[in-house]
């Protein structure tokens, strides 16, 4: 078995990550949003920073499950994440805002419900 605090505090910390994406980004409609003024761009940066963090929370949970715990949610892709944040952290100034975009618009509400089911079954897991 792995460390149970150590994972939940991670799975934790997406999950607040996760919200205040959506929270931060909630205005934006369009790529061009996140382009087309200083507060566009701010809300880039704060996604992109964000999605690093998520991205280095899950290298984390992987490495702390030795890969067990992940792999039974398949419903998400978790090495394009963990490349993603690969990307973000080695070529930030190359990030394409219209990846930021879709990643927003397509992959935050599934992960984030992902996210919260793990943390319910392992709390389930965890009063057993």
């Amino acid at each position: 078995m792995y460390d149970l605090e150590l994972i939940m505090n991670g799975l934790r910390n997406i999950e607040k990550s996760l919200l205040h994406i959506l929270d931060r980004t909630s205005w934006i409609e369009t790529v061009d949003d996140f382009l087309k003024t200083p507060l566009g761009v701010d809300a880039l940066d704060i996604t992109a920073i964000r999605l690093m963090a998520v991205g280095e929370e899950i290298k984390k949970i992987e490495k702390l499950s030795k890969g067990e715990l992940l792999s039974q949610y398949s419903e998400i892709e978790w090495k394009n994440i963990m490349g993603f944040r690969d990307f973000i952290a080695h070529a930030y100034f190359y990030i394409d805002a219209a990846v930021v975009f879709d990643t927003v618009q397509n992959n935050i509400h599934p992960l984030l419900a992902t996210i919260q089911q793990i943390i319910a079954d392992l709390q389930e897991y965890d009063k057993e």
